[in-house]
């Protein structure tokens, strides 16, 4: 691992963003530069391209080589006031040195497995008197924030259904790819009348209204992080995620291609890159998604249904904007210490008060 020199400053003031020259990297420090110029480090292992992107900001964003499979001496974070994390981990050493070093620290990753051990880091964080804010993007994180509104509405929950539609137009980072279609084949464990229940991606289609314009579509299980963490954090016994694309025929195909078992070839590393390469070589399609929110519950003895739906243009663009806009609010404020899902701490309006352009949500209550 490298440091320039000049890295280690007095105050704590500076932000790394790790994964700083990727897709979504790129954006946040873009954003974070003209808010912090000098501060902002994009990060990551290949200091070529950390260079060659911080050039083309001219200079506003700064190189940093860091490699956070290695270990680090919390010593190097001393002068960090917030690490964005943008790559995908396999284990926490990294965390906890943010946490040592009282840096606080934000995730837009979406594994579970990894989100569930970061969370046990709690009383580290809160020892160190340092924040780690966990789901954080679209989904996860407008969506939670999304059911943690419609939840304020109603006096008892009994089910959240959230649906994230894609746009086939947009392409997607290679990690994001990967992560989609390494979910594909999943067996995973959601919660439905307060119990743990076992179920598999791509299956259990469901009609989602998603308005006027869109209409209707089939959407069906995928183990999106969002589902996990507000069923614990907002105390509802029944969520589901599903998932569509704006291409109706290769949802179908895609459902289709489930139940004849193709998926389960998955787990071989040739079929699986050659699947991950389809994906960006698929037609048509729109830079477009859409998130529906349908929240059941009792309001003053009667039953009431809270619909809240989004729909914008490039979903990375959302991601990335929505985690500069924490990223700004924790700068600036001392959130509690500990670790948190973004609906613990954040309300929506909290993140479209950073927002460059506030995120059009229509709310219909039946």
């Amino acid at each position: 691992m490298q440091f320039e020199s000049n890295v280690k400053v007095a105050n704590k003031d500076q932000i790394w963003v790790v994964g700083g020259y990727g897709q979504v990297g790129q954006m946040i420090c873009t954003q974070l530069g003209q808010l912090f110029p000098g501060k902002v480090w994009a990060a990551g292992t290949r200091m070529n391209r950390a260079e060659e992107f911080s050039r083309t900001t001219g200079g506003t964003v700064k190189p940093l080589q860091l490699d956070v499979r290695q270990a680090i001496d919390a010593v190097m974070l001393e002068s960090v006031k917030l690490v964005i994390m943008c790559v995908d981990q396999s284990d926490t050493r990294f965390v906890e040195a943010c946490a040592q070093s009282g840096t606080d620290y934000m995730d837009i990753s979406a594994k579970v497995d990894f989100l569930a051990q970061v969370e046990t880091l709690h009383k580290k964080m809160q020892h160190h008197k340092a924040t780690a804010m966990l789901s954080v993007g679209l989904s996860p994180g407008v969506t939670n924030l999304l059911v943690r509104e419609a939840v304020a509405q109603l006096n008892q929950v009994d089910e959240a259904e959230i649906t994230i539609m894609l746009g086939l137009g947009e392409k997607h980072g290679k990690a994001a790819v990967e992560w989609t279609v390494d979910q594909m084949n999943a067996t995973y464990t959601v919660m439905k009348d307060g119990k743990p229940t076992e179920v598999r991606s791509f299956q259990d289609g469901k009609w989602i209204d998603f308005g006027p314009k869109l209409g209707r579509r089939k959407a069906y299980r995928f183990n999106f992080s969002d589902q996990h963490a507000v069923a614990r954090t907002l105390r509802i016994p029944t969520v589901s995620t599903r998932l569509c694309l704006d291409s109706r025929w290769i949802t179908r195909s895609m459902a289709i291609t489930k139940r004849a078992g193709v998926f389960s070839l998955l787990r071989y590393p040739s079929i699986r890159s050659g699947t991950v390469k389809a994906f960006g070589l698929i037609p048509g399609g729109e830079e477009m998604f859409a998130v529906k929110v349908d929240v059941a519950g009792w309001k003053q003895g009667k039953p009431v249904r809270v619909e809240h739906l989004l729909v914008g243009e490039r979903e990375a663009d959302a991601t990335a904007a929505v985690a500069a806009a924490v990223a700004e609010r924790m700068y600036h404020t001392e959130l509690p210490h500990g670790v948190f899902h973004i609906e613990q701490c954040l309300t929506l309006q909290d993140v479209q008060q950073a927002l460059p352009s506030l995120l059009n949500v229509v709310t219909v209550i039946k």
